[in-house]
């Protein structure tokens, strides 16, 4: 590709410079023969008037040695016309000269010029005549010794042109060649992004205009790939949600089914008849209203889920006192513990600890770990709620790590990865028989990462789960409310 893009380049100066030359011979060519021509007619006027001033016209025996001397042919003509003597041939053998046009405007007192042809050589000359006492002096010279000479000079003439050339033809050489390796980069890089090479860059660029084309293509490329890479993140993304969004679609069809056809049965087996059986009725009302309570759980939640998810719920963050936010849930939690004889302890923070949140999430955060550390754990059972510093590699981000630890059944280690995915549930049975909905855990991950934090479980079999969550200490940029309205810790 530069081969050709110099070979082009070079093509194209030959022929401006081949063009030059010839316009500079044919706009020198008319000026030199001007020129000349009326040097020579002065040089002739000159030797004309050096002849006639040493008296050769009345002393013929000495014109030839001058003729040699000046280099022309000279003729003295007398007034009748006739030849007195000629330097180049026999004046008896020569004609009346009294026609000849310069002869004429000799003869008249004037100094006469011409060019023709002469009859005694039978070629053109250049003649020059000055009037003297015997009658005509006249000088010439022939016609091609002139045009050999005019040639000659527009010889050297185009020769030093061509000279002058040389200079700007290597000039142009490396312009050339400069010009051409620049291009065949920028062609060879425009292939590159056709194809789809969004990642190469041009090098080099230097200056002028090929570095501004180059750093124009530089940055179209850069803005390219930022494109290509957000579509195919997008086109990830949206792979990821379709698969999503058909687990969930299997996932919620296979929740609702089983309290539905209870509801339904149970319904149907009242209308037939049941509803007047006195030992049954009951029971299956109870069954009915149940199922339904299930329905209303899954379907708040499921609202839930997908509030944080598509990143419409509105959060209402602050600066809050974490002892507070602990004690509102175990005071909630408290009789429900009660029943099972279960025991709640706290391990609080410092007095004052805050952190930047908004309370009700955390509520329902907290609220959903306690209300499975109630459910998984047995009688006489504890569980702790408690706070503490969170120490991380990142020492500008301050957080407080929150836990609650149960001595419950504990969770295989095998389920653990797995326990914050929607529906996933580790004893399906059991957890439908304590009415769970299996998305508890799913909303506090999505949660506790609206707040900058994470989460993650630690658990062995029959020694209980402890359930960690991050909060921050400092305010920071929410990734998923639309509204940020900052609060004054409560007093």
């Amino acid at each position: 590709m530069k081969t050709r893009i110099f070979i082009k380049f070079i093509a194209g100066l030959a022929a401006l410079i081949t063009v030059a030359l010839v316009m500079i011979g044919l706009l020198t060519s008319r000026v030199i023969d001007s020129k000349y021509m009326a040097s020579r007619w002065r040089e002739l006027d000159e030797k004309a008037s050096m002849l006639e001033a040493s008296g050769a016209a009345s002393n013929p025996e000495s014109l030839p040695a001058m003729a040699r001397a000046a280099g022309v042919r000279i003729t003295l003509i007398a007034r009748d016309g006739s030849v007195i003597a000629d330097t180049a041939t026999d004046a008896s053998h020569m004609e009346n000269h009294a026609g000849r046009p310069e002869v004429i405007e000799a003869l008249a007192g004037r100094k006469g010029a011409s060019i023709r042809r002469s009859n005694s050589f039978g070629t053109e000359y250049i003649y020059f005549a000055e009037p003297v006492p015997q009658g005509v002096l006249r000088l010439s010279v022939p016609l091609a010794e002139v045009r050999e000479e005019q040639a000659a000079i527009r010889r050297r003439t185009l020769e030093s042109a061509a000279l002058a050339f040389i200079p700007v033809v290597l000039i142009a050489l490396y312009l050339a060649h400069n010009t051409a390796d620049r291009l065949g980069s920028i062609i060879a890089y425009a292939g590159e992004l056709a194809n789809g090479n969004f990642h190469a860059r041009l090098r080099d660029l230097r200056s002028g205009e090929l570095a501004i084309l180059g750093r124009k293509l530089n940055d179209t490329s850069a803005k390219l790939e930022r494109t290509v890479q957000q579509l195919q993140t997008e086109h990830t993304e949206l792979e990821k949600l379709e698969r999503i969004r058909k687990d969930f679609v299997i996932n919620v069809s296979h929740e609702l089914r089983t309290p539905l056809a209870s509801i339904q049965g149970y319904t149907e087996t009242l209308l037939d008849g049941a509803i007047h059986d006195e030992k049954n009725n009951i029971r299956f009302l109870n069954i009915i209203r149940h199922n339904a309570e299930r329905l209303a759980r899954l379907t708040a939640d499921l609202l839930a889920l997908s509030r944080i998810e598509m990143k419409t719920q509105q959060f209402r963050f602050g600066h809050y006192r974490v002892n507070e936010l602990l004690a509102d849930v175990i005071d909630t939690i408290r009789p429900i513990a009660a029943k099972k004889r279960i025991e709640l302890r706290q391990e609080l923070a410092t007095a004052g600890a805050e952190v930047y949140c908004d309370s009700e999430a955390i509520y329902q955060i907290l609220s959903n770990l306690v209300d499975n550390a109630v459910k998984y754990t047995p009688e006489l059972g504890t569980i702790t709620i408690g706070v503490k510093p969170y120490t991380t590699g990142n020492a500008a981000a301050r957080m407080l790590e929150l836990f609650v630890q149960d001595t419950g059944i504990g969770i295989p280690v095998e389920d653990q990865s797995r326990l914050f995915e929607r529906f996933y549930r580790v004893d399906k049975a059991r957890s439908r028989e304590l009415g769970g909905t299996g998305l508890g855990l799913a909303i506090v991950k999505h949660l506790v990462r609206t707040h900058g934090g994470e989460v993650w479980v630690n658990s062995e079999i029959n020694k209980g789960a402890t359930f960690f969550f991050t909060l921050p200490v400092d305010e920071f940029e929410p990734q998923s409310q639309s509204e940020l309205h900052p609060e004054f810790t409560a007093s």
